[in-house]
């Protein structure tokens, strides 16, 4: 395909970026007045039973990097969201779960959550709603295998440092 064949608005991909962004920015203009924003919500829904998490297996579930947990973590503890307590099975790490103020303002974040998706699908049948997220489950499907294969190759190309310095010893020829 020539580059000025590309067209961005006739692939679904354009859509999906253009509609996650857009739900972040009114996600966080309507979850501000609670104290939380969108980018809290892998972290709220990992601790919202009372769970306690390391900061390793919240990166983990939230499918992000150690430091930006640990950057997002340390505002909500700013922010008084949730708490570190020391971990009993591991001298160096701690725990993280969520203070009481913000579980008693859950309810109140799924209600802001809850009316999103409704406005979101606003002019779509229930029978179209539940054939979106269908089709949505099969294009997620297909991106985590993407990202799986992704991580694969990478860690195939990975280079020991070992290796890397065998490599940059042996002499020229």
């Amino acid at each position: 395909m020539a580059s000025e064949d590309w067209d961005p608005m006739a692939h679904p991909g354009h859509y999906f970026s253009r509609i996650a962004r857009g739900l972040a920015r009114v996600g966080d203009a309507r979850l501000r007045d609670l104290g939380f924003a969108t980018a809290h919500l892998p972290v709220l829904a990992a601790l919202k039973d009372g769970a306690r998490m390391s900061q390793t297996e919240l990166a983990r579930w939230a499918k992000v990097e150690q430091p930006t947990m640990a950057q997002m973590l340390t505002r909500m503890e700013r922010d008084g969201i949730i708490r570190r307590e020391p971990d009993p099975d591991d001298r160096r790490g701690s725990l993280v779960s969520l203070t009481r103020q913000a579980a008693s303002r859950l309810p109140a974040g799924r209600a802001v959550l809850k009316q999103g998706n409704a406005d979101m699908t606003r002019g779509l049948s229930k029978q179209e709603v539940d054939t979106l997220t269908s089709l949505l489950r099969r294009v997620l499907g297909n991106v985590e295998a993407m990202e799986t294969e992704a991580q694969a190759q990478a860690r195939a190309q990975d280079v020991s440092p070992v290796q890397r310095t065998s490599k940059s010893r042996r002499p020229r020829v």
